[in-house]
């Protein structure tokens, strides 16, 4: 009987073609799988908390996986190995043994992203912030924001054509914050939809250039129409940053 292990792990997501095994393209996914693979000296299958689309990156991230060996998560050598082998972009943090119907998607209670953006000009934020030298209003930012959390049906954010059954998702909190000249987005919800984070960005952002007013914002959400909202925001500035669970998930 084999074993299923969640490990919490970070990564750059600038040099893939985000998470998800892909046939032409190289992903998190596939480079974890065959490191893995390749130390346990098993065929091993990952399944991630979510997708994270070319580009974005992760500061927290969960996957699980089933393996023959017994108590890898108290192999400190195991953990030191995996990360040699790993590219310097890709780190393991933490391995957790449990039990075999726990799922780092399905069992996940919440996620929170990031997207940071950068109003002058920063060498060292590149790949890892939006530059817009744009004077935004942030208060009315957060008024939008305010409002995101009365609807559940976020279609006018989601990418067209995904194979999800519904487009509800419930808000938890959404707020932007400023310190000198960068600004950071933080959102959680039980569920994102494809491309959601970034959708709802680029059109806070419009809000906050003055293009469009909170009526119309209301209007957008309520159209369900992804051709009414902004331009999504670029993927080098989102961040998961937090996936939560029950307790109960991590009873071996």
């Amino acid at each position: 009987m084999k074993n299923r292990y969640f490990i919490q792990l970070s990564y750059k997501g600038t040099n893939y073609h985000g998470w998800q095994i892909q046939p032409n393209a190289i992903t998190i996914q596939e480079v974890l799988t065959k490191t893995l693979s390749t130390i346990l000296r098993e065929e091993v299958e990952i399944t991630g908390a979510g997708r994270t689309d070319t580009g974005v990156h992760a500061s927290y991230f969960v996957a699980h996986f089933d393996s023959k060996c017994n108590d890898l998560d108290k192999d400190k050598k195991f953990m030191f190995n995996i990360n040699s082998l790993l590219p310097h972009d890709i780190a393991i943090h933490k391995i957790l043994k449990v039990n075999n119907e726990a799922h780092a998607r399905f069992d996940a209670t919440s996620r929170t992203y990031h997207y940071f953006i950068h109003q002058q000009k920063d060498p060292f934020l590149t790949e890892s912030s939006y530059y817009l030298p744009h004077k935004l209003d942030i208060d009315l930012m957060n008024k939008a924001c305010e409002l995101l959390l009365q609807f559940t049906d976020f279609t006018s954010f989601s990418k067209l054509h995904t194979d999800v059954k519904t487009n509800n998702c419930r808000i938890e909190s959404a707020l932007w914050e400023k310190d000198s000249y960068k600004l950071s987005f933080t959102i959680t919800a039980d569920r994102f939809l494809r491309n959601m984070v970034r959708a709802i960005v680029g059109t806070l952002i419009d809000i906050g250039k003055h293009k469009t007013t909170l009526e119309g914002f209301i209007q957008i959400i309520e159209n369900r129409n992804r051709s009414d909202a902004g331009t999504s925001a670029p993927a080098h500035g989102l961040f998961l940053t937090n996936i939560t669970y029950d307790l109960n998930t991590f009873i071996e």
